[in-house]
């Protein structure tokens, strides 16, 4: 029997939530509120919609393997050259793409017990060895982190804001876990969920420190704020030794050419960032008092998701929302995921939980 590598033994494949369709096929629904991916409930600026319409007529033509125009538009946003950008199909192919590149068997990769689960699953496909730090009051522990390098280490994940937990780490704590790794060691920083963010003490110019720090790698992408999810484009900024070796191994047509003119026109819309953060805050307040009012433990959030605790067993609570036409994400036995939806989905989840609760 044909036989795969040994590095892929312990891994499983990636489940997703279920389809709204599917939700609604399974349970006899006609409305399904779906607040489990992360999802922008605004959808796109439809300066976005006009680009890919427009561009309808070349699909019959290849992408541009380079993405010239979007790598040259994110580079002048930053002021960093087009030879320090490179642009993947969204973040998971970003984290496959730097352990592809950079992890060798034995390689020690430092990230946290809870968080984005690509980093991992990359890591262990190559065979390297995730070195796991506990969080902090669902908190990244830098020290803890900076505690664990080893002459072994050659990957810091950081998720900033958090995945699943929504928490970030202030920009005194970055730097001072930059100041004390090698430059050997690749300190990575997604930076996913960052339009989201409302503390003034978060690094929304990091990309000033990549002159300073040959090993930072900033990933960034167009899912979330921008509301591009199903078009996968995402992009990271990196010292051009980085972005040159990733090209290497990189697909010559990853990014499809929908993606690249909807992102690009996505940039120049920047008052549709600003009506998501304005809904995402107002929603986000919204749940906090409601859960107060009930006694439901959470965790502050920088992102467009609120991390909360039950004590009945959340996989229960999941499906009796799913049930209900409302689809959120189980987090282990007594966490869940819900994402920030409208205010009318918002208020829909609440009444539903309060009675389960």
């Amino acid at each position: 029997m044909l036989k795969a590598r040994n590095e892929l033994a312990t891994l499983k494949p990636y489940v997703p939530g279920k389809p709204i369709e599917d939700v609604m096929r399974e349970f006899g629904l006609t409305e399904v509120i779906k607040l489990a991916s992360n999802e922008n409930p605004l959808g796109c600026s439809p300066v976005a919609k006009e680009a890919i319409i427009k561009h309808l007529d070349n699909l019959n033509l290849y992408p541009d393997g380079n993405c010239t125009s979007l790598k040259e538009k994110i580079a002048g946003i930053y002021s960093v050259s087009p030879s320090e950008v490179s642009l993947s199909s969204g973040s998971d192919e970003m984290c496959d793409l730097l352990s592809k590149t950079f992890l060798d068997h034995g390689d020690e990769v430092i990230m946290a017990d809870i968080t984005f689960p690509r980093y991992i699953s990359t890591a262990v496909m190559m065979g390297a060895v995730p070195v796991i730090v506990p969080l902090k009051d669902f908190t990244f522990d830098i020290k803890g982190m900076a505690d664990k390098v080893t002459d072994k280490t050659k990957l810091i994940w950081i998720c900033n804001p958090n995945n699943p937990t929504g928490t970030m780490v202030p920009t005194s704590e970055i730097i001072e876990l930059l100041d004390s790794v090698s430059e050997d060691v690749l300190v990575v920083l997604d930076e996913a969920y960052r339009e989201f963010v409302t503390r003034d003490d978060y690094m929304m110019d990091s990309e000033n420190l990549l002159s300073k720090y040959p090993n930072l790698v900033i990933m960034r992408t167009f899912s979330k704020a921008y509301g591009l999810a199903a078009l996968r484009v995402g992009y990271i900024l990196a010292a051009s030794s980085i972005v040159t070796e990733i090209d290497k191994i990189r697909g010559p047509f990853n990014v499809n050419s929908l993606a690249q003119v909807a992102a690009y026109a996505a940039l120049d819309d920047q008052d549709f960032i600003k009506k998501s953060y304005d809904v995402n805050k107002e929603g986000k307040e919204y749940i906090y008092k409601e859960f107060d009012a009930m006694n439901v433990p959470y965790a502050k959030s920088e992102t467009n998701h609120i991390f909360f605790g039950v004590e009945k067993d959340a996989f229960s609570i999941f499906d009796a929302l799913q049930r209900a036409g409302v689809i959120v994400r189980p987090m282990g036995a007594k966490h869940l995921r819900v994402s920030i939806g409208t205010m009318e989905q918002n208020k829909r989840f609440i009444e539903l939980i309060k009675d389960m609760l």
